[in-house]
């Protein structure tokens, strides 16, 4: 564990000058245990190592948004607490927590992210897309205060120097409750949905999502009784015959269904520490092993793109304790907010870094 002051954000950058062209292939869920515990989990797909840490960001901790015009946007002082997954060494979390129990999830959303007009006359209004989730964070302990906050919030089309392209993006929102709404920028307008199935995955529009989701009302976790025939009747093969059909593809619209035939069909498990186990089985059928997902063509310096699952992270909003694995290493590890150090003036990093260890069972 360190304790580190705010990179600039140029320095933030230089660790990830040598990316290519990203793609993602990001899958969320959201579980709830039979004792009311909450837990909310996702996969976070890259077309390269993105370098996460586990970072706690104090309270009164002092941000600067950026514009595209530099780091003069929306100033602030955390009010709360946070803890949660960053990438390419920046103070800003990708997934993760507040100390009231309020989480948030960015996701990739090539194709449709369309962000905000931006005019130097809104600069102290405005901050770029991958500071969003950690400004609902650090401000909003309720989803009544994501919606009021955001409303007085430019989003801004501002460029991510390193990569050379406006990050597209969009994000969830859970509380402990599990209400969970999703944030999108489509046409230079925010959306705000209600997410009733806590569900997420990449483009099109949430909207679109949800209506595709009528294609499959003939799914279900109850076998399929015979069929007869005239006089001769069909068995199903064995168990599963309820779920026949199901997209089993790594696209974004086959991901969100399978994620909510998952979700939505297992036997809900006692406790929040349970329910944690439990995620990580779901979310093992949305791994991405490299090379798999790929695109036609390498990069322009041929490097080969190809999408694969960099960790998987699960939150438990009673705990307020965030859980991950990584591709290297898929030993489950926590860390729990509340014993993190609260009168910190830095932002504490905790790697995610360590390989597999595998144990001999040999007598």
């Amino acid at each position: 564990m360190r304790i580190h002051h705010c990179l600039c954000f140029a320095t933030a950058l230089l660790g990830a000058a040598c990316l290519p062209d990203p793609a993602a292939a990001c899958t969320g869920i959201r579980l709830t245990a039979a004792d009311g515990t909450v837990v909310r989990a996702r996969t976070l797909e890259f077309g390269t190592q993105l370098d996460s840490d586990v970072i706690f960001v104090p309270r009164s901790y002092a941000r600067t948004g950026t514009t595209p015009a530099g780091a003069n946007g929306r100033s602030w002082a955390a009010k709360y607490a946070s803890l949660g997954a960053n990438g390419a060494g920046l103070p800003y979390i990708f997934d993760g927590l507040n100390e009231r129990g309020l989480s948030v999830g960015t996701f990739y959303f090539p194709t449709t992210a369309g962000y905000m007009k931006y005019v130097p006359a809104t600069a102290n209004r405005t901050i770029a897309p991958w500071e969003v989730g950690s400004w609902i964070l650090e401000n909003c302990a309720t989803l009544d205060e994501v919606r009021q906050g955001l409303a007085d919030l430019v989003v801004a089309e501002v460029e991510f120097k390193a990569w050379g392209f406006v990050p597209p993006v969009h994000y969830i929102v859970c509380d402990p409750a599990g209400r969970s709404v999703v944030i999108e920028y489509v046409e230079g307008k925010l959306h705000i949905y209600d997410n009733p199935l806590g569900v997420m995955s990449n483009s099109p529009s949430f909207d679109w999502h949800m209506t595709n989701l009528r294609n499959y009302v003939s799914m279900s976790p109850y076998n399929r009784p015979p069929l007869k025939l005239g006089g001769f009747q069909l068995n199903g093969f064995g168990q599963g015959t309820g779920m026949l059909g199901l997209p089993g593809d790594f696209t974004p619209p086959s991901r969100l269904v399978r994620a909510v035939a998952y979700s939505s069909s297992i036997l809900p498990a006692k406790t929040g520490p349970e329910t944690v186990i439990q995620a990580f089985h779901i979310l093992n059928n949305f791994d991405i092993p490299k090379g798999a997902a790929r695109d036609n063509s390498p990069d322009t310096k041929g490097n080969v793109v190809a999408d694969y699952t960099l960790w998987t992270s699960a939150i438990d909003h009673k705990a307020k304790r965030f859980y991950f694995r990584t591709y290297e290493n898929s030993q489950i590890r926590s860390v729990d907010l509340a014993s993190m150090p609260g009168d910190s003036k830095a932002i504490v990093t905790i790697s995610m870094k360590g390989a597999e260890s595998i144990k001999s069972l040999n007598p």
